[in-house]
């Protein structure tokens, strides 16, 4: 039997090997929330609006926003001790309910709960939409039009420079260029109005 040689079996075993994340191979984190204390919030996270804590949910436990604000609230959780400027992130979303709005996101760049970046999907309005929030005014940048699904989905935006790319499910949705926020900032979960949503399987890779 033909034997490979060792190199050339571990070069093809990194090109078939996906790389979800890259962020120009900066410093990786995660968090999965399953041995987190439930009832309260998930250690290093602060929730700056709405209730944030942690559940029980299926076989393992999620970091869930239950509060029923009105519109047009924004409920945000930042993680105070991450501060990047080139960062991909991603995120597993399960949208509980909400009559006035539903579904969630990821915010980064963040300086406090008024500043950010923001890419979410509505599962309401059939959209996944990128904004910039400054002072506390949303700006829409980017808008997609999906299929209506009541399914958890799969967030994952990347930004680089001014290069933000944001992708639902592993699909690139939206491609945009934007300078409003330059600086490093927080990276964190965000919810809109009653918009009760559940957050699993959180992934940074930034710097």
């Amino acid at each position: 039997m033909m034997r490979i040689p060792v190199y050339i079996a571990i070069f093809s075993l990194l090109l078939l090997t996906p790389r979800v994340l890259s962020a120009a191979d900066g410093q990786r984190r995660t968090w999965n929330f399953d041995h987190d204390k439930t009832g309260e919030i998930a250690p290093g996270f602060v929730g700056e609006v709405g209730t944030w804590r942690v559940v029980e949910a299926g076989q393992g436990k999620v970091l869930a926003q239950s509060a029923k604000n009105s519109d047009p609230t924004f409920n945000v959780t930042l993680i105070r001790d991450t501060n990047s400027k080139d960062v991909d992130i991603s995120v597993d979303v399960q949208a509980i309910a909400g009559e006035l709005d539903r579904g969630g996101g990821i915010v980064w760049r963040a300086k406090d709960a008024k500043n950010y970046y923001l890419a979410r999907y509505n599962p309401l309005e059939d959209n996944y939409r990128l904004y910039h929030v400054v002072d506390g005014k949303r700006t829409l940048l980017q808008n997609a039009d999906l299929p209506h699904s009541d399914r958890a989905f799969t967030l994952r935006i990347a930004m680089t420079g001014d290069h933000i790319e944001c992708y639902y499910n592993g699909k690139k949705y939206l491609d945009f260029h934007d300078a409003t926020i330059t600086k490093p900032g927080m990276i964190g979960l965000w919810s809109k109005a009653d918009a009760q949503s559940q957050f699993d399987n959180l992934i940074l890779i930034g710097k």
